[in-house]
């Protein structure tokens, strides 16, 4: 289930957009007329775009495209007026704002939505890989606090202290990093 939010001053627009949307298979879709309320809607519900029709009543788009690109994991898209887009393309690119100018072709924009999908799917991908690389980091901190401690109240040495801990999660059946956290638990107290 996918869901965008679309940001549009002209209820005339947000209607055709929202029916380009849907054929695009976004099936929940909230509408806002400005700037403001669409911070609001983002603020409570998570979306996986977030598409601007510039200018909106409150703004021109390009602020509030910044603030969903820095603040939220959606795919940011901001329609603008042709004689804009150059100029809006160069400020909003560096942000990961993609710019779509009017009027606008239906296969391109089909395109368009595919590829900040792929786009998501990196990132996402990038944050998972992340995500473990930062586990593993905090697991060998552990350890290695696990090590100091048996070194500083047992008085072994670097490598016997490493050796404990494989030998105690060999004979437990427990991983290295349960052993430390127990070695721990034992002898911070």
């Amino acid at each position: 289930m996918k869901k965008a939010l679309l940001v549009s001053h002209s209820d005339k627009s947000a209607a055709s957009l929202s029916e380009l949307l849907r054929s695009e298979k976004y099936t929940q879709i909230s509408v806002s007329n400005n700037a403001t309320d669409a911070k609001i809607l983002a603020e409570k519900e998570e979306y996986d775009l977030i598409c601007l029709n510039a200018p909106l009543s409150d703004e021109s788009g390009i602020d509030v495209s910044k603030y969903f690109a820095s603040t939220t994991r959606a795919c940011v898209v901001i329609i603008v007026p042709q004689k804009n887009a150059d100029e809006i393309n160069d400020v909003l690119t560096q942000y990961g704002v993609l710019v779509i100018s009017k009027p606008i072709n239906r296969h391109l924009f089909h395109h368009y939505l595919q590829f900040t999908e792929c786009f998501k799917m990196r990132i996402l991908s990038v944050a998972r890989e992340n995500e473990k690389l930062k586990h593993m980091v905090e697991d060998i901190k552990l350890i290695d606090r696990a090590k100091f401690l048996l070194i500083t109240c047992l008085n072994m040495n670097e490598t016997q202290a490493h050796r404990y801990l494989e030998k105690q999660a060999m004979d437990l059946r427990i991983s290295k990093l349960q052993v430390a956290k127990q070695v721990i638990k034992t002898y911070e107290n």
